[in-house]
Order: structure tokens, then sequence, then C-alpha cells
């Protein structure tokens, strides 16, 4: 029950975050914060990640459908297991996130952006994301962790 309100949490705090950059941002002004090393600024990505895909949106909307839809189902499936801890632990975060950028795609039609970095190398500077980037790539990569992890353990139960 835990992670489903991780994933719930996450998406609701997200949303939040949404509403607010939304309603008071002003689109293109940066804010900075933390100490000028990182910014708020409105941006609408009309893409998925970098604004690929930006011109075939029916095509990036279909895509997040689906693969938040698999998200889903791997982590009712994994929900029901015993154990496995951090693979639930990383599908609840990949799939809090995934579900608000889909919900962001087919309600406004857009994905909302607003934290970005201070840094000297200009094309780093102009990448504005989301938390729900973050939550997707960190619950995308713990996932992997753990597959690699369970790997090794079966490699180290054949040994014996």
């Amino acid at each position: 029950m835990i992670y489903i309100g991780i994933a719930v949490l996450i998406l609701a705090v997200e949303s939040a975050v949404k509403f607010l950059i939304e309603t008071l941002g002003q689109e293109g002004k940066r804010v900075p914060f933390f100490k000028g090393k990182l910014f708020l600024t409105k941006c609408h990505n009309n893409g998925a990640f970098l604004n690929f895909g930006q011109t075939k949106k029916v095509v990036v909307k279909a895509v997040s459908i689906v693969l938040t839809i698999g998200a889903f189902l791997i982590f009712s499936f994994t929900l029901g297991r015993h154990g496995k801890r951090l693979l639930k632990l990383a599908l609840s975060m990949l799939l809090g996130g995934a579900l608000s950028n889909t919900i962001d795609r087919m309600s406004r039609g857009y994905v909302v952006d607003y934290l970005g970095f201070n840094v000297k190398n200009k094309k780093l500077s102009n990448i504005i994301v989301n938390l729900s980037d973050f939550f997707i790539v960190a619950g995308a990569l713990l996932s992997v962790c753990t597959v690699e992890e369970r790997e090794k353990e079966e490699l180290d139960y054949a040994k014996t």
C-alpha cells in the first residue's frame, strides 16, 4: 500500500507544482534560487524529453499512454509479490512521474516543465525539466539496478 501512496504523492505534488507554475509563472522568465545554481521558469514542452518529437504530438501522446499503461501493469504485477521492495519503490517513482506527464499531455496538450540549471554550457542551461522527469529517470535506473542485483543473486545461487 505504501508504494501506491508514493506514486500518488508524486502525482499530487507534481500536479500542484505545475498548477502553480502555470498560474503564476511567465513563460521564459527565469527566477534563480539555490544560490543561483537552479532557476524556475515556465516552459511548455510539446514533445517528449528535450522536446523530442515535438512536431509529432499524436505519436508522443500515444507512446506516452502505452508506456504509462505498461508501467502500471508491471507495477500492479510486482505489487502482489512478496519482497521486491526496491523494485516496488522504483516502479512507484517511475509510475508517479509517468502519470503526471501523461496527464499533462492529455489534458493540456503539452507537459509543463519548470526547472533549469545555471551552468556555463549554453546547451545544458537551456534544458528545462520537471520533477516527474527526475522520478522517471530515477525509477528506471533503480529498476535496472534491481534486475542486475537479481541476476547476480541467481548466478551466486547457481554456483552453489
